[in-house]
């Protein structure tokens, strides 16, 4: 009977591991292109883009994810740049509104520095520390590290403004 519980319990794992190894977004690799734009591998899914945020005079790029959220975002800012008042929460992001909504495709994450985030399929999140949730990904920021972002972001409330980054 131990024997058969045993058995049990390796097959149980087993298809939990071969469950979850499904499509995941990974954009965690800084591995990039000669037009600076993320390598997929078989696990990761990235959009053919980037987009910029700019915090006071600081422009960051983002790394889109591939989505209908990013699609809808980047059909939004084609119209014209979007502009977001954030706050801190929590002493691990900035949130602000959108000001409209959009797809969500929510899945469970566990965020770390640099995510972009869409929060509820109307608020942008910058997570500058882990937060395990269920959220849409739209994106990663290239090249930064947690501190530098920190201090990019400040302490207080920070407006934002998002657009499409034109590349090569």
């Amino acid at each position: 009977m131990k024997k058969y519980t045993i058995l049990l319990a390796i097959t149980m794992m087993l298809s939990t591991v071969i469950s979850c190894s499904g499509e995941n977004l990974n954009i965690d690799s800084n591995e990039t292109d000669e037009n600076g734009l993320l390598i997929d591998n078989d696990t990761t899914r990235i959009n053919s883009g980037n987009m910029n945020i700019k915090i006071g005079n600081t422009t960051l790029t983002v790394a889109l994810a591939d989505n209908s959220s990013v699609d809808a975002l980047k059909s939004a800012l084609k119209e014209a740049p979007i502009t977001i008042k954030m706050r801190d929460y929590g002493n691990m992001e900035k949130v602000g509104s959108l000001g409209r909504s959009f797809p969500r495709n929510d899945e469970s994450i566990t965020t770390e520095a640099g995510d972009v985030i869409l929060y509820q399929g109307n608020a942008l999140v910058i997570y500058y520390a882990p937060n395990s949730w269920s959220f849409t990904r739209l994106g990663k920021i290239k090249n930064i590290s947690q501190s530098e972002l920190k201090n990019i972001l400040g302490t207080g409330n920070v407006t934002v403004t998002l657009s499409l980054s034109e590349y090569k």
